[in-house]
C-alpha cells in the first residue's frame, strides 16, 4: 500500500486501510525500543520541528524520543519562547520555520483547526499533536494500538468513554477512530459535559456511569479540563468523584477482562481512584509506551522513510 498522506490532521481523514497500515508499522517500530541500542538510521538527515503552543509531557517527549530513535534531528519550540509573544502571526511563524527546510512540523495549539490551516499554507508535512478541543489523532492511534494488543481486535468491542466529553479532543478522535474500526462507543458523564448532537459522530450516550462500566470491554477515563471550561459545570470535585469517578465499588460489576485507559494527566481521586489506576485492569502505562511507537510510525511515513510499504 502506498501511504500518500502529506499530513496527519485528524481521524476523519484517515481511512480504515491507512489506520491499519499505521498500526502495523507502529508494531514494527515498537521492536526498536526493546533493543539494547534503541536507534536505527531510517530518518538520518531529516529534521523534525516540535512546535508546542500548549504544555505537554507525554506527547512532546514521545515525539522527541521517536525522532531520535529514527536518527532524525529534532528541534523543540514552545509558544512562550517563540516570536508569537512579540506579535508574529501563526502563519508567519510557520512560513519562517518552513524556510529552514524541516521535513515535518509537529504542532500542538490551543486553537481548533490551527494545524489544518497551516497544512494548506506550507509544503512541509504537518502532524497535529492536539488542536484546541477538536482533534488529537496520535492519541487515538496509540489507544487503538493498545486495545488491539490486549484484545486482538477492535471490531465488536464496546468502548466506554467517561468524563468531560465536551472539552476533550481525545474523546472526539476516539469516537471517530474506534467506530471507524468497528467498535461500539458509548459516552457517559455529567449532562453539562456531554455536547448536544454528539451522537452524530456514531456514539451513544448514557448518563448512568454504572451501566457504561459494567457493559464495557474498554473504559477510557477523561480528566476534567478546567482550563477549557468557561463556567462551573459541576458542584465540587468530591461530588464529581462520587457520581462519575471510577472507583473500586464500580469495578465489582465490570467484566473480568475489562481494560482501563486514560490519556493523562491523571487526576487521582477525581475521575479515577489510585487503586483502579494502578490495578490489574489498567493499561495506562502501555498507552505511554505505544505512544512512542505510533509517533515513530507517523514520522517514518510522513518524512519519507518509505512511502510504499507493506500493510501485512
Amino acid at each position: 500500500m502506498v501511504f500518500a498522506k502529506k499530513d496527519i490532521l485528524d481521524m476523519e481523514s484517515l481511512s480504515v486501510d491507512e489506520i491499519t497500515l499505521i498500526l502495523n508499522v507502529a508494531k514494527q517500530m515498537k521492536e526498536i525500543s526493546k533493543r539494547p541500542v534503541k536507534k536505527v538510521p531510517t530518518l538520518r538527515g531529516k529534521t523534525i520541528v516540535l512546535f508546542f503552543h500548549e504544555p505537554s509531557t507525554r506527547t512532546r517527549t514521545s515525539f522527541d524520543i521517536a525522532a531520535k530513535r529514527l536518527s532524525a534531528d529534532s528541534v523543540s519550540i514552545s509558544g512562550s519562547a517563540s516570536s508569537l509573544i512579540k506579535g508574529e502571526t501563526l502563519v508567519d511563524t510557520a512560513r519562517n520555520l518552513e524556510a529552514m527546510n524541516p521535513d515535518v512540523i509537529v504542532m500542538r495549539h490551543s486553537m481548533a483547526g490551527a494545524s489544518h490551516m497551516l497544512a494548506k499554507i506550507v509544503k512541509t508535512s504537518i502532524i497535529n499533536a492536539g488542536d484546541g478541543m477538536h482533534a488529537h489523532p496520535t492519541q487515538s492511534l496509540l489507544d487503538l494500538m493498545t486495545v488491539m494488543e490486549h484484545k486482538g481486535r477492535i471490531s465488536g468491542l464496546r468502548i466506554a468513554i467517561i468524563g468531560d466529553i465536551s472539552h476533550s479532543r481525545v474523546a472526539r478522535s476516539n469516537i471517530i477512530g474506534f467506530t471507524k474500526m468497528g467498535a461500539d462507543v458509548v459516552l457517559s458523564g455529567p449532562p453539562t459535559m456531554i455536547p448536544k448532537g454528539v451522537e452524530t459522530l456514531g456514539a451513544s450516550v448514557t448518563y448512568n456511569v454504572n451501566n457504561a462500566v459494567c457493559n464495557a470491554d474498554v473504559v477510557i477515563m477523561l480528566r476534567i479540563q478546567k482550563e477549557r471550561q468557561k463556567g462551573l459545570l459541576f458542584p465540587t470535585e468530591r461530588e464529581y468523584a462520587k457520581v462519575y469517578g471510577l472507583t473500586m465499588e464500580r469495578m465489582k460489576d465490570a467484566k473480568k477482562d475489562m481494560l482501563i485507559m486514560h490519556p493523562g494527566p491523571v487526576n487521582r481521586g477525581v475521575e479515577i481512584v489510585p487503586e483502579v489506576a494502578d490495578g490489574p485492569y489498567s493499561i495506562i502505562i502501555d498507552q505511554v509506551t505505544n505512544g512512542v511507537a505510533v509517533r515513530m510510525a507517523l514520522l517514518y511515513l510522513t518524512a519519507g522513510g518509505m512511502h510504499n510499504v507493506d500493510a501485512d
